[in-house]
């Protein structure tokens, strides 16, 4: 069989188990990763080598797997094969296997909830990993898809205790591609949400640092899904909108419903249909007072208790019914966004007509008797859904909502938001009231309205009326009537799309008809008004109410000559406007009869306003230009950004035509135009404004006078005292530049260049203003402040538009003269400090920072002014978001020369600083936690971690160069010193306080990266200058402080993590306790004579290094003790000092957890080899045997320690241990330790008895006598002779728990001796009672005889106490009284007994 070696790499994905019993068979299961090696060319097996979750080779069939593309990534020792799919597929699939494993455990543990929760996000995942794969969508659900997906990863990490994933765009980040500062924020930002979604609108108002909020629109969906009555066997138009009661007026259009006499949809087509959406809606509208209004009208006769029958003749429309539903109810049931609930509407009916055109507000305030309440079975069911966003995203998100035909319901007037290519021309009609005579009937009439929209030619307009969305339009409509009523007040609002081309010379018209009841149901016309849609002067109606005349008529009278009652007056206003009418009219009006109608326009092409038209039309009226100018300033935003261009071009043509006279107006106009884009309402009308600039401004002359008014408003700001006019103009900077660059650019183009110099002079003019106003003094002007603030928050917005007239030099030229020129942080107030970094952060952030020429130029001013804030320690959190876009930039540039300088720059401006006001932070931060008091803002731990990762971005960013320029930099050794104690300090700082969260394991890596690969380049300026003669002992002992609690960090710890994510780290950095390691010991070997110095001072943090479960660092650290023997017996004849140290040391580290049977071994073989060749290798090898022997009784009774050994294991363990120190250590103060620790298993076991035998050895060593002994465990300082005393008394107690009196007996004299000898009859007296006591027990208490056991204990499976080097015999002996076993000391029933 032949075999071929593969040379590509190919990932392949297990999709069945395998398990075989063929030799060299890998087992395999079913999702995990294989990687291919060799490929036989039989039909049977493969050989491959894993590469995910473990390190194996072997063969199995090629038909179990499935090719999957892939790419190497770190190339060389330590490469990995990475599939060549979307990353949110890779990591998904890698966490739901990490997470299968948690999930069983989670069982286990009985955590029922997290388990069944945890089972839910799994299944999401699958799916929506699986819609990934099959790659059939959108860009825009592929997106929403992996937002979904990061949220759930995110959301189960947190809950498992898993590290954060840094995410930008949904994507984990490679922290090889961004900065430190970049990846701190994004661990930030992925900690508090999934993934926040962004809008190009967001990025530009980011980008130009406005500070406007764009408002979110609202919308409201109504489903009608029933209307159930059992009094109306009639069609019904059933109204809905939204309703202001604290304004009183209706604030939406009406969606309208038409209902059979079944209460279905009278179009069969419309079943399951009948829905609304309410657009348009703002958070300011939702904290209104609303309503949901529902208006019924029955279609059928006159009076419902009609009682004739059949069909009528005539259909009436007839107010029936209205309900209400407040939208705070809504809002309390609907808590989550999109979440659809049901809501039952009562529908009541009015008792008095008259009444109804306020029957809502009669239901809103509950006025009863003005209404009647409906049986429990009556009423509208609708279904509610909030929804938010733009219209266009809910649209694409709710596909099947908008498939119903969903009936798009506006509000009245303009949104919030008014968006440009936004056409509409909508005038709503409402129509009021009216007043009519009797006409000699002896009841009042039944009066319906028709409405007409006719145009000039007398025409009716087709499909113009509209009752409300979700029905089509008509050409006419019929008010609903009121029964006898000569005075109906209807307030029913209709809305006419009129075609603008159709508006100018159309007209409305109002046919009045009384209803009769009779047998014929006739309608009879008895009068009309009219009113025209626009006015002469070209304004439309106004929106108010307006009272128009009646004109008498008949069902003779015809309309086909229009022009006969147009030529009459309308209304009051008209009849004034018109002095000459003749005397006979074609229709005579009724003087006792007017009809009021209101009127609210909405329309992008329409406009009500004189002002506006007469700019517009400025050359009918030339001499009235200047007072339509300053008018300009109260016209209505709404009509400008309406006419926005043609705004513009009027202003423009007016400044050719007369620059000296309109100039000023012009640029005043032109300014408040500009501001008037900032408002939130017209935002996205600065597009328009942009297009405008680029495509159809042609104002080549404009820039001149453009810059001479922006210089003398600039050059006034010191002598004016209101400078409102001239702050609203430094807020415009950025369009007016824009203006200015475009006029420039169209003059140049026609002039072939013309005028160059004059231009950049004009320029150059017009920065020296800029500096002027930027460097007064304005403490004391509170006014100016405003003034430089406005003027610094709009420079950053200028620079795109000079780029296109100057090259890059010149334009950073500029930019840095004038951030030069503004004062330092000394000059200036706290407020005006804010606002000069946040012009500098956003100079940062500009396009201009982004070319090397120019950061070679800017570079150096913003550090200076960076530099004199952190020194002050003022505003650092915005001097630490400037510091993490330059990192961000300079990362982005690694490839470039010029960054090499840039970082040597920063390093030169900024390291010392930067650990300066770390060192300052965290010291605050740490009385702040000792003292608990109230929290500082500047010593929060945002802060912190911001200047921590930025000092790790610059140190991350410095290369071998920089490191030697730095070192050598530096005038004097002290000087290198104190930043080498600094540097030391902060690293320090960084591993034992938190300044990164448990779980953001990839922040913390990274930092310990940078913290090794800084320490190997400061090292050898150690060594350097602070050896043999200068040694500095306080320099050494600060690094090898360093190194020590780097090599124990909990992060950097790889045994406990899963062996996949050990293999990700090892793979990125290695193992960074071993490159420590090396470091510690070969600075350590540079030490020379100065070895001495840390001897014994640095035993306990080697050996803690040593401890750690990392063979090579084991390898590495343990000769270094033989070095410290070495030199403590060339000083002192014996390394007593050391072996007494590493006890002491040994035993509190092995009992805190560390230390293992693999290290006592290697401790051991590396010492005895070292020592073989040395001259005191007897006390060598005797000491070394010592503290092998020492460590495995240490790590026997650590284990015996735990919980689940048996009682009297852990007994004997802590018995071994306290004679071991006794009688081969020596050790007498370990020695009492253990014999306390022995007593409270003893307390523990209820065995008082071995308890105060125990206690008596501690006894044992105390004496008689007055000599004064320190506070130790639990005893308080105190005299040899009351420790004893206090002792006595405490063992008598055990013994008498414990019924063993007799031995208590021989204490009792000895303390009744004692007593008498210092005559103290009263203690001598309590102790004679209480050995009188113990003899009446010993003869009246009954107690039982103890049985005894001999057993031993053969073979290394035993602990070490309970074996010896030959098979020998342990004695124990046990009380059956205890409900012991034999066997229970060692657990084992196999035990041999004698």
């Amino acid at each position: 069989m032949n075999v071929t070696l593969l040379t590509l790499y190919f990932l392949l994905t297990v999709i069945c188990n395998f398990r075989s019993s063929v030799c060299q068979a890998l087992v395999l299961e079913i999702g995990e990763t294989v990687q291919i090696l060799e490929k036989t060319e039989g039909p049977c097996y493969s050989l491959f080598n894993t590469s995910a979750l473990s390190i194996q080779q072997g063969i199995f069939p090629a038909s179990y797997v499935h090719l999957k593309k892939s790419t190497v990534s770190n190339r060389g020792l330590c490469e990995t094969v990475v599939p060549l799919e979307d990353p949110i597929i890779t990591e998904t699939t890698s966490t739901l296997q990490e997470w299968g494993v948690l999930w069983k455990q989670l069982y286990v543990k009985h955590k029922v909830d997290l388990f069944h929760k945890l089972r839910h996000v799994m299944n999401e995942l699958i799916d929506l990993r699986r819609q990934l794969i099959q790659g059939h969508l959108a860009q825009d659900q592929t997106r929403e898809i992996k937002r979904h997906i990061t949220v759930r990863l995110d959301w189960g990490n947190e809950h498992l205790g898993l590290d954060l994933v840094p995410r930008k765009e949904f994507e984990m980040v490679d922290p090889d591609h961004i900065s430190v500062s970049e990846l701190y924020k994004l661990h930030a930002s992925s900690r508090h949400s999934g993934q926040p979604s962004t809008n190009q609108g967001d990025s530009m108002r980011q980008r130009h640092g406005d500070g406007c909020h764009v408002p979110v629109q609202h919308h409201l969906f109504i489903n009608l899904k029933s209307f159930t009555y059992n009094t109306i066997s009639e069609d019904a138009d059933v109204f809905f909108s939204l309703y202001d009661t604290r304004d009183n007026k209706q604030i939406s259009e009406k969606f309208m419903v038409r209902l059979n006499k079944n209460g279905g949809p009278k179009n069969p087509e419309k079943v399951d249909r009948l829905c609304a959406l309410f657009t348009d809606l703002s958070s300011k509208d939702l904290k209104r007072d609303l309503y949901i209004v529902t208006h019924v009208i029955r279609n059928g006769r006159m009076l419902l208790n009609d009682s004739k029958k059949g069909l009528p003749h005539v259909q009436y429309r007839r107010p029936y019914g209205c309900a209400v539903l407040a939208m705070s109810d809504v809002f309390h049931t609907i808590t989550d966004l999109k979440e659809e609930k049901d809501f039952v509407l009562k529908v009541y009916t009015c008792n008095n007509e008259n009444e109804w055109f306020q029957i809502h507000e009669n239901i809103i305030r509950k006025s009863s008797t003005k209404y009647s309440a409906p049986s429990t079975n009556y009423g509208l069911i609708i279904s509610l859904q909030l929804l938010r966003g733009e219209l266009d995203q809910i649209r694409r998100e709710n596909q099947a909502v908008f498939s119903r035909a969903l009936a798009i319901t506006r509000k009245l007037g303009f949104p919030d938001v008014i968006m440009p290519g936004d056409t509409r021309n909508d005038l709503y009609l409402t129509l009021e009231r009216g007043d009519f005579e009797r006409g000699g009937k002896s009841v009042q009439k039944n009066i319906e309205v028709t409405v007409y929209v006719l145009y000039a030619d007398g025409d009716t307009l087709k499909d113009c009326i509209s009752l409300g969305s979700g029905e089509p339009n008509t050409s006419e409509h019929r008010s609903f009537v009121l029964y006898h009523n000569n005075s109906p007040r209807w307030s029913e609002m209709i809305k006419l799309p009129i075609p603008i081309d159709r508006f100018r010379g159309s007209h409305l018209r109002f046919e009045f008809r009384h209803c009769s009841t009779k047998d014929k149901g006739e309608k009879k016309l008895f009068g009309f008004a009219f009113t025209p849609l626009m006015r002469e002067d070209g304004t439309t109606l106004s929106d108010e109410s307006h009272e128009l005349y009646v004109y008498k008529c008949d069902e003779n009278a015809t309309f086909s000559n229009q022009g006969l009652y147009l030529s009459m007056p309308c209304c009051k206003e008209d009849f004034n406007s018109c002095p000459n009418l003749p005397s006979t009219l074609p229709f005579q009006r009724n003087s006792k009869e007017t009809f009021w109608v209101s009127t609210q326009l909405c329309s992008t092409k329409l406009t009500q306003n004189v002002d506006l038209l007469a700019l517009l039309n400025w050359k009918a009226h030339p001499d009235r230009v200047l007072d339509i100018l300053g008018q300009l300033r109260h016209i209505n935003g709404e009509e400008i950004v309406k006419f926005l261009r043609d705004v513009l071009d009027t202003l423009f043509c007016l400044l050719d035509d007369n620059t000296d006279k309109y100039g000023p107006l012009v640029f005043q106009s032109l300014v408040f135009i500009i501001n008037l884009l900032r408002d939130s309402r017209f935002y996205h009308f600065r597009p328009v404004m942009e297009a405008y600039i680029q495509n159809h401004f042609a104002g080549a002359l404009a820039y001149k006078e453009l810059i001479r008014c922006l210089k003398w408003y600039m050059d006034r700001s010191a002598e004016v005292v209101r400078q409102d006019h001239i702050q609203e103009a430094m807020r415009a900077l950025e369009y007016l530049l824009k203006f200015i660059v475009q006029s420039r650019i169209l003059y140049s183009r026609a002039t072939c260049g013309m005028e160059e110099e004059l231009f950049r002079a004009s320029i150059q003019e017009l920065f020296q203003s800029i500096r002027f106003v930027l460097s007064l003094d304005s403490r004391s002007s509170e006014t100016l402040v405003f003034t430089q603030a406005a003027l610094l928050n709009s420079f950053p917005d200028i620079f795109d538009e000079l780029l296109q007239m100057f090259t890059v030099q010149e334009v950073a030229e500029y930019v840095r003269g004038t951030l030069g020129s503004m004062p330092s942080t000394v000059d200036i107030g706290q407020s005006m400090d804010v606002v000069k970094l946040q012009s500098i952060a956003r100079t940062v952030e500009s396009r201009l920072f982004f070319f090397p020429e120019s950061r070679s130029i800017l570079l150096p001013v913003v550090l200076h002014h960076i530099h004199l804030h952190l020194r002050q320690q003022r505003e650092l959190l915005i001097c630490s978001g400037i510091l993490t876009s330059i990192f961000s930039i300079i990362n982005t540039s690694a490839m470039e020369s010029s960054v090499q300088e840039e970082v040597e720059m920063m390093v030169e401006s900024l390291l010392d600083v930067l650990l300066q006001t770390l060192l300052s932070i965290m010291s605050k931060s740490q009385s702040l936690e000792t003292a608990r008091g109230q929290r500082c803002p500047q010593c929060t731990a945002e802060i912190t971690g911001e200047y921590v990762s930025t000092l790790l971005s610059l140190l991350r960013q410095m290369t071998e160069v920089h490191f030697h320029h730095l070192l050598n930099n530096f005038h004097s050794k002290e000087e290198l010193k104190e930043f080498l104690l600094k540097i030391f300090c902060v690293f320090r700082n960084l591993m034992k306080l938190t300044i990164f969260p448990r779980d953001w394991s990839v922040m913390r890596l990274l930092t310990s990266h940078v913290i090794v690969v800084t320490t190997q380049y400061l090292s050898p300026a150690l060594h350097k200058n602070f050896s043999e003669a200068d040694f500095d002992f306080k320099v050494w002992n600060s690094f090898f402080s360093l190194t020590v609690l780097y090599i124990n960090q909990p992060s950097l710890q790889l045994e406990p993590l899963t062996q996949a994510k050990r293999k990700n780290v090892m793979d990125k950095y290695g193992d960074m306790r071993v490159m420590m390691a090396y470091e510690l010991f070969s600075m350590w070997q540079k030490l020379g004579e100065n070895k001495p110095h840390f001897i014994p001072g640095m035993m306990g943090p080697f050996l803690g290094v040593t401890l750690v479960p990392q063979s090579e660092v084991r390898n590495i650290m343990i000769p270094i003790f033989h070095d410290m023997m070495d030199w403590e017996q060339r000083q002192n004849g014996n390394f007593k000092l050391v072996e007494a140290e590493l006890m002491d040391k040994l035993e509190s580290m092995v009992s805190d957890g560390k230390g293992d049977g693999n290290h006592r071994e290697l401790f051991g073989l590396l010492l005895l080899e070292k020592i073989e060749q040395e001259t005191w290798r007897e006390t060598g090898i005797s000491f070394v045997t010592s503290v092998t022997r020492l460590m495995e009784r240490l790590l026997d009774y650590r284990e015996c320690m735990k919980g689940d050994e048996m009682e009297n294991k852990k007994i004997g363990g802590s018995s071994n241990l306290m004679n071991f120190y006794k009688s081969e250590m020596n050790k007498e103060e370990m020695y009492i330790r253990y014999i306390h620790k022995l007593c409270d298993l003893h307390l523990q076991a209820e065995d008082y008895t071995e308890a105060a035998f125990t206690l008596l050895l501690y006894w044992e060593l105390l004496h008689w006598e007055d000599r004064p002994l320190r506070e130790f465990l639990h005893y308080p300082t105190q005299s040899e002779w009351q420790r004893k005393e206090g002792l006595s008394r405490k063992v008598l107690h055990y013994f008498n728990k414990g019924k063993c009196w007799e031995y208590g007996i021989s204490l009792c004299r000895e303390l009744a001796f004692q007593y008498e000898t210092l005559y103290d009859y009263q203690s001598l007296s309590w102790i004679r009672k209480m050995e009188a006591a113990y003899y009446d027990n010993i003869i009246e208490q009954q107690r039982i005889e103890p049985e005894f056991f001999r057993m031993g204990f053969y073979g290394r499976k035993f602990p070490f106490f309970l074996r010896s080097t030959q098979l020998s015999v342990y004695l124990a002996m046990f009380t059956l009284t205890r409900g012991l076993r034999p066997a229970d000391l060692c657990g084992d029933p196999s035990v041999r007994h004698y």
